[in-house]
């Protein structure tokens, strides 16, 4: 009988963002580090908090650095490696099966998904973000009155070449919304509201509510209609978050809409929230949830949240993600953090008698890459 469980299975990481293709200075990679958008006070370093802890202690051997070197030496080392060779050793050395990638944000500045794809040496597959859409077709040149149908048909057309639609509601309005499908009236009038505010501000950025909730409602469709499961960024991120109504319970009745058609909901991130996703995820037949990049932010301590969202979740329900951007070193730790967190978790598990190795393994098998294979339908891909 085995004495460890199998934690070294590859992952399918199913959210998560290209690489910077370039070389950067200490600044730039400081602030990929980063959910803020300020650099850190005078005289401070991102390098000293728990992600640049761990990006010290585990990513530097893999660019034949010493462990716990100075954050300046890492980038310098960094820089004389280039960009691209970087990123093919973490990538590379992540043991990762595919890539689930978001395109909806700075696209113009990540790689791709076939560059990804080449970088990692692995599928990349696209996951095509609502909002971010509707702000393509919008500075297209098309009028407010033409707005809806010209959104509906392009997010039409990009559905069909993805695994999946993400929304990023909890940023744009939080989840404390109507949650019933808007009007053709209503849409009509947002579309007008917003494209003057657009023109005033000098850029199309998706802020109001009855077009948000108009995409919420056509992905929905289109999730239901393809068969795509809709991701849905809960919790942690930026400064554009108020936090306390990002909250996923407050998502009940759109999730509900979505269990009637059959749509599985996967919450992203779900931090500091992850027992109200676990709980949603019980209740509801289509929603799934993982923890995302937070057990990088949090370095040392990723075992106590994760352990956290393994309190009452079904284990069918679970999904790796790294939600790595930018950095590749975001992908490696991602994955590391995960199966050493999962691996403390489980073994006081097994050392308490409420669990043997064979489960275990089960376990980490469904949470790897077998949930998320299955309601991606990646075999079909």
């Amino acid at each position: 009988m085995p004495t460890e469980i199998d934690v070294g299975l590859p992952l399918i990481d199913h959210h998560c963002h290209g690489v910077v293709p370039t070389d950067l200075d200490l600044a730039g990679f400081e602030a990929l580090m980063s959910e803020s958008y300020r650099p850190a006070p005078e005289g401070c370093s991102q390098f000293d908090k728990p992600l640049g802890l761990v990006v010290r202690r585990w990513c530097a051997p893999v660019l034949d650095l010493e462990p716990f070197c100075s954050g300046a030496a890492y980038v310098e080392r960094r820089r004389a490696l280039g960009a691209d060779e970087v990123n093919r050793r973490l990538l590379g050395a992540s043991g990762l099966e595919s890539l689930l990638v978001d395109t909806g944000h700075r696209s113009d500045s990540i790689a791709t998904p076939e560059m990804m794809a080449e970088l990692a040496g692995r599928p990349a597959h696209e996951v095509v973000r609502i909002e971010a859409v509707a702000e393509e077709v919008a500075r297209s040149g098309v009028s407010a009155g033409d707005f809806p149908a010209a959104f509906a048909d392009e997010l039409a057309h990009r559905a069909r070449a993805a695994v999946g639609l993400k929304t990023i509601v909890a940023y744009r309005s939080t989840f404390d919304i109507d949650q019933t499908p808007p009007s053709k009236k209503d849409i009509a009038k947002g579309a007008d509201r917003w494209f003057k505010a657009s023109k005033r501000a000098g850029k199309f950025h998706l802020d109001d509510v009855d077009i948000i909730r108009h995409g919420l409602w056509a992905g929905g469709e289109l999730c239901r209609d393809l068969k795509l499961p809709l991701q849905i960024h809960v919790g942690f991120g930026d400064p554009d978050i108020y936090m306390h109504a990002c909250d996923p319970t407050h998502f009940t009745d759109y999730l509900r809409a979505m269990e009637a058609w059959q749509v599985p909901c996967t919450l992203l991130h779900n931090y500091p929230f992850q027992r109200e996703a676990a709980w949603l995820a019980e209740i509801f037949q289509n929603v799934y949830y993982d923890v995302g990049v937070i057990l990088n932010f949090a370095g040392p301590m990723a075992a106590d949240i994760l352990g956290e969202a393994l309190e009452m979740g079904p284990f069918y329900k679970q999904l790796y993600s790294s939600d790595a951007f930018g950095l590749a070193e975001l992908y490696y730790l991602g994955q590391l953090q995960f199966r050493r967190a999962l691996k403390q978790q489980l073994d006081g598990w097994i050392a308490g008698d409420m669990c043997t190795v064979a489960e275990a393994d089960r376990i980490v098998a469904m949470i790897a890459s077998a949930n998320t294979r299955r309601i991606y339908r990646l075999d079909e891909a």
